[in-house]
């Protein structure tokens, strides 16, 4: 036999102050399982009778996270061992415990849904319509996590002849771009330019992402590679709820800011928030493909700039505000949206400056943002504005850091990328469950306290 929880009150604590039965609940409750269950569950009357409760085994999986619980195999000897833990998870008495290799058949079955897509987005909404979630700034960042599947050894790279010396004739070169041009137009999508990507739709970026374990590397705070084999995280945080947004699972050598776009599309096509208005990152984002998607969107980009080989530029100070005569920045005052125009006003030194009656300098000086993208955001770059936008980037470093110290995302039990991303989704799901849960009891304090 097998129950469907349904959603209730709990007792007025936080979250992980309650007892665990009662924290069960309140987790549980956040989250809709009704169409895991409808994918696990048997669709035919013929064949094996089904002894086993679907519905308890879901809440397991999702207990065993809240409860970092390493292996399956304990969450098995957990469900064996404590009768309390075992009716937690909606297990009747009557039910026989699971088997590793049953949990194991059904989260093969789940790898080939988008089912915890689904159930997120429906979470995600909920705590919408509650009033939850009411950010105006979006922080996106990727974080790493090693893979169980054992690297493969490497391989040596066999010797290419020489590159003929000298130039090309015009022969040679004309063949040579229509060989280039074919090359580039059979790469994969997420190999190609991250400019590709924005005439393509979301549910054909989210098919073409690369899921296989693959050796990655980035810098870390001492200047150092670090080495690891396995996947990325890429994660649109809420910057003032920090509620998950949209989330990504890739390999882990895709660049992260091939991952900025699909996380962007995901939010504009399904989470209506009408009070977004920022989208932050650090500079490993700085693309122009990036900051048109967000302008397609009526949003502002708050990104890092990462200057590439280029000169300095003449009449602008390192935030492109333009200088004046004797190189003094001009004031950022105001953005107008109606004409998408920045407007800066004379730097503070022209009240003592000898050429201030000159005309020399212009009192006020306006620029289009879409002139260049990348260079003139809203608000502009180096203002207290812009920075306040940028601190709260440090919202998505913040969930990086729950996810993998308290909810395992570091700990990856399943081999092959297809199964180790149901890890990953049932992670990010039990997080804003999570949050919303702790909402819930939020929100129920405050109006006993009001009363």
């Amino acid at each position: 036999m097998t129950i469907i929880r349904q959603g209730s009150l709990f007792d007025l604590q936080e979250l992980y102050d309650l007892e665990p039965t009662q924290r069960f609940e309140a987790i549980f409750s956040a989250i809709d399982i009704d169409p895991i269950f409808a994918v696990v569950t048997k669709k035919s009357r013929f064949g094996r009778p089904v002894d086993l409760n679907y519905a308890a085994m879901i809440y397991s999986l999702i207990a065993r996270i809240t409860e970092r619980i390493p292996f399956i195999k304990d969450l098995v000897k957990r469900l064996k061992n404590d009768m309390i833990f075992r009716l937690d998870c909606g297990f009747l008495v009557s039910d026989s415990v699971p088997s590793e290799a049953a949990y194991s058949r059904m989260i093969t079955v789940i790898s080939e849904s988008n089912v915890l897509e689904r159930v997120q987005e429906t979470l995600l909404h909920q705590a919408i319509t509650e009033g939850f979630i009411t950010d105006n700034t979006v922080a996106i960042d990727a974080t790493h996590f090693e893979a169980r599947d054992q690297a493969p050894p490497k391989e040596e790279k066999p010797k290419t002849e020489p590159k003929k010396r000298g130039r090309k004739s015009k022969e040679e070169r004309e063949q040579w771009l229509i060989e280039k041009a074919e090359r580039e137009a059979s790469l994969p999508l997420f190999e190609k330019k991250i400019e590709d990507q924005l005439d393509v739709s979301l549910v054909e970026l989210r098919a073409e992402i690369p899921q296989d374990p693959e050796w990655g590397v980035k810098k870390n705070s001492e200047g150092k590679n670090v080495f690891w084999y396995g996947y990325k995280a890429h994660l649109a945080v809420g910057t003032s709820s920090q509620y998950i947004f949209q989330s990504l699972f890739s390999s882990g050598n895709l660049n992260d800011g091939k991952g900025a776009i699909p996380l962007l599309k995901g939010i504009h096509e399904r989470l209506p928030l009408s009070s977004l208005r920022y989208e932050t990152m650090d500079a490993g984002y700085d693309f122009e493909p990036i900051y048109t998607q967000i302008h397609q969107m009526g949003h502002q980009a708050v990104i890092a700039y990462n200057k590439r080989n280029e000169p300095e530029p003449i009449g602008f100070d390192k935030h492109f505000a333009p200088t004046c005569f004797r190189e003094h920045s001009y004031r950022y005052d105001s953005f107008d949206p109606k004409y998408e125009t920045l407007k800066y006003t004379q730097p503070k030194e022209c009240k003592d400056c000898p050429l201030a009656n000159e005309g020399i300098c212009q009192k006020v000086y306006k620029v289009k943002i879409t002139t260049d993208l990348r260079k003139y955001t809203a608000p502009a770059r180096g203002s207290k504005a812009w920075k306040t936008i940028f601190k709260r980037r440090t919202a998505v470093e913040r969930v990086n850091a729950y996810l993998k110290g308290y909810f395992q995302l570091n700990n990856v039990r399943y081999r092959t990328g297809k199964r180790a991303k149901v890890h990953f989704d049932i992670v990010t799901l039990v997080y804003n469950a999570s949050k919303l849960a702790a909402d819930r009891i939020n929100a129920m304090l405050n109006q006993q306290q009001a009363a």
